[in-house]
């Protein structure tokens, strides 16, 4: 296959290794406006060509496309890429704001090209399992779903400036993961931020974000769930999920390179080295995730994840944003009637 990679930042050069690495691809048709990004990635990986525009990359008939590029682009870059009757992989979310992501829905909903939204979490192994143990009743009635993404730095004040912010580029992982694990909708949201005070203002207060955010969700069921952000996390990069039910409780992340250290006496768990970033903790994920984009596209299986199935995570997200900035509990309900008029 040939596939399309545009946009080689920090996820898609990454995604350029694992794309190269899969048996199934045969060549890389890459762009990126920074021309030093190009020569990194097709100066390592020998089945990488470089071209000059998005345009030029979709005209080049390529099999499939992976977008990695910033936000502010994806819907942009999704409408071109079906028009052109491209099967398309985007990195989440949908878009940089609900009216567009909600665009976006309605000019693929038409369509038979695949559209697959990148929500990692739901190819990671221990996240499946989560998923299969609830989905067999194996835990019961659920009660409490716990979801963390802790980031051990920051990203780029330039990345933050055109990400919507940390409800809509961080906790929107958590939203998916509750969501796709438990199989129910989040009903209503109750967010707070912070933001480190020694933070250049540019990072994050000039953006009307926040550092650290906790989101407390009320799903259809009746069950509540928990959702813990930050962007610096000293020990590491920490990504878990519980879900707890009355008659059983699991989780996914509980493994040697958990970045935590206990304080029981006697206790060495987990021994570490702690993971670093999603790089390391989530490799498999996006490599299953992209395989299974590459079969999306030859029509050999079902999009896991379509545009319609990500705007139940990116209603949570805008209830999240609404929320912390208003001090008070919002419902899906609310934003939805709001977007909609």
């Amino acid at each position: 296959m040939r596939i399309g990679l545009i946009g080689l930042g920090r996820i898609g050069s990454f995604h350029a290794d694992t794309l190269a690495g899969l048996e199934t691809v045969d060549e890389l048709v890459v762009t990126d406006p920074v021309a030093a990004a190009v020569d990194a990635v097709t100066g390592r990986i020998p089945q990488a060509r470089a071209v000059d525009s998005p345009q030029a990359l979709l005209d080049s008939g390529v099999d499939g496309v992976v977008i990695a590029a910033a936000t502010n682009t994806h819907a942009e870059l999704i409408r071109a890429a079906v028009a052109k009757g491209v099967p398309t992989f985007c990195e989440k979310p949908v878009a940089g704001t609900i009216a567009e992501s909600l665009a976006v829905e309605r000019a693929v909903a038409g369509s038979d090209v695949p559209v697959q939204i990148g929500y990692p979490r739901r190819f990671d192994p221990a996240f499946v399992a989560a998923r299969d143990a609830v989905r067999a009743g194996e835990l019961g009635r659920i009660t409490t779903v716990r979801s963390t993404t802790l980031d051990p730095a920051p990203p780029p004040a330039a990345y933050l400036a055109v990400s919507g912010g940390i409800f809509r580029d961080c906790s929107v992982h958590d939203f998916d993961a509750v969501r796709w694990v438990t199989g129910q909708e989040v009903v209503d949201v109750h967010a707070v931020g912070a933001v480190d005070p020694d933070a250049p203002e540019e990072m994050y207060a000039a953006n009307g974000d926040h550092s650290s955010a906790s989101v407390l969700l009320t799903l259809a069921d009746g069950t509540i769930g928990v959702v813990s952000n930050t962007r610096t996390n000293g020990r590491g990069y920490d990504v878990r999920l519980e879900v707890h039910g009355v008659r059983d409780a699991v989780a996914a992340g509980l493994d040697e390179g958990l970045p935590l250290r206990s304080t029981q006496p006697g206790v060495t768990w987990p021994s570490g080295p702690a993971h670093e970033f999603f790089m390391d903790r989530l490799a498999q994920a996006f490599r299953l995730e992209l395989a299974a984009f590459t079969r999306v596209a030859t029509g050999a299986i079902d999009n896991p994840c379509t545009v319609a199935d990500a705007m139940g995570t990116a209603w949570t997200a805008e209830a999240a944003t609404l929320s912390a900035s208003e001090h008070r509990p919002v419902s899906l309900e609310e934003v939805r009637g709001t977007a909609m008029q």
